[in-house]
């Protein structure tokens, strides 16, 4: 795995991180996988993330509808929370491959629920949430 930001930050510098992470995205195919425990910021962190892209939607948690759909004027992003999904049938069931095949950006919270469903076209982004509970420790990697 090859890492492309690792740092701490503090929840004040959270829209600069963002900005780092977003130039990065647009050098990559704007897929990534979030993985963090409950708590740890992972919809804070995409919230940033789409005001970095001019995201005009409110951006909340897709845990009930799955998935949560983002415009901006030159990126769509699809948000998906997989906390409760079980398979990949049920993640096929909702029409996971037209949304690969769209070219637009993939967002997943939860991955590790259906690994089998993501190839090395996305990115792997780890937060964790520190003993300082205003402090996050993230990683993101080429998987």
């Amino acid at each position: 795995m090859n890492i492309l930001l690792e740092k701490d930050y503090e929840l004040s510098e959270l829209q600069a991180v963002a900005k780092s992470i977003v130039l990065l995205l647009q050098q990559y195919s704007g897929n990534v996988l979030f993985k963090g425990k409950v708590g740890a910021g992972k919809t804070t962190l995409i919230k940033a993330l789409a005001r970095e892209l001019a995201i005009t939607d409110e951006v909340t948690s897709p845990t009930f509808g799955l998935v949560n759909d983002y415009r901006g004027a030159e990126t769509v992003i699809h948000h998906f929370d997989l906390y409760r999904v079980n398979d990949l049938d049920e993640l096929l069931n909702i029409g996971w491959e037209d949304y690969v095949d769209s070219g637009n950006w993939l967002w997943v919270e939860w991955p590790e629920n259906v690994p089998e469903a993501f190839d090395d076209s996305f990115l792997l982004l780890q937060i964790e949430k520190m003993p300082d509970e205003n402090v996050r420790s993230l990683k993101l990697v080429e998987m």
